[in-house]
């Protein structure tokens, strides 16, 4: 298991990928920053660790899933799965999502029905965007807010167990 850090320093502490601003718009400037710098890590990772790249799984929470999304949808065949808890697809950023290219990709999509911070309706437009794409996913909806539930998580390990398998 490796974890990025995002780049920029948070002002309450820690780091951030980008500047929130309004749910589902990430800032440009450091959305794209962001994105760069974590696909040359990823490409770093593959090159340098003795892992399986055919086996390499994301997973991201809140703007950790918008990141994960950013680049499983405009880098097909980059990663096997991306678990995605909690996010939104980077819709309308300078990333060019290919949507028909994802059939070797797998998606566990959960998000809480009481999120406060990215409201269920965002999650269900993601729901929808990948309806029409030609990825592998599963969709599922927690009676909770924003974060991962006992359920979720066992859903998840159950998804990652079956992914890895194959």
């Amino acid at each position: 298991m490796i974890s990025a850090r995002a780049p920029f320093p948070y002002d309450f502490g820690g780091y951030t990928w980008y500047d929130a601003g309004t749910a589902g718009v990430p800032e440009p400037r450091m959305f794209r920053e962001s994105c760069d710098r974590l696909s040359r890590f990823l490409d770093d990772i593959r090159a340098q660790y003795p892992l399986d790249p055919q086996k390499v799984v994301l997973f991201g929470f809140s703007m950790g899933c918008v990141m994960s999304f950013a680049m499983a949808l405009s880098r097909p065949g980059l990663v096997k799965g991306v678990s995605a808890n909690s996010g939104y697809v980077p819709v309308g950023t300078h990333l060019e999502l290919q949507w028909q290219q994802l059939a070797e990709t797998s998606f566990f999509i959960t998000h809480g029905t009481l999120d406060p911070v990215i409201p269920i309706e965002m999650a269900r437009q993601t729901r929808t965007l990948f309806e029409r794409s030609n990825a592998l996913f599963i969709y599922r909806e927690y009676p909770a807010g924003h974060q991962l539930t006992d359920s979720g998580v066992e859903d998840i390990a159950q998804w990652l167990r079956t992914l890895i398998d194959t």
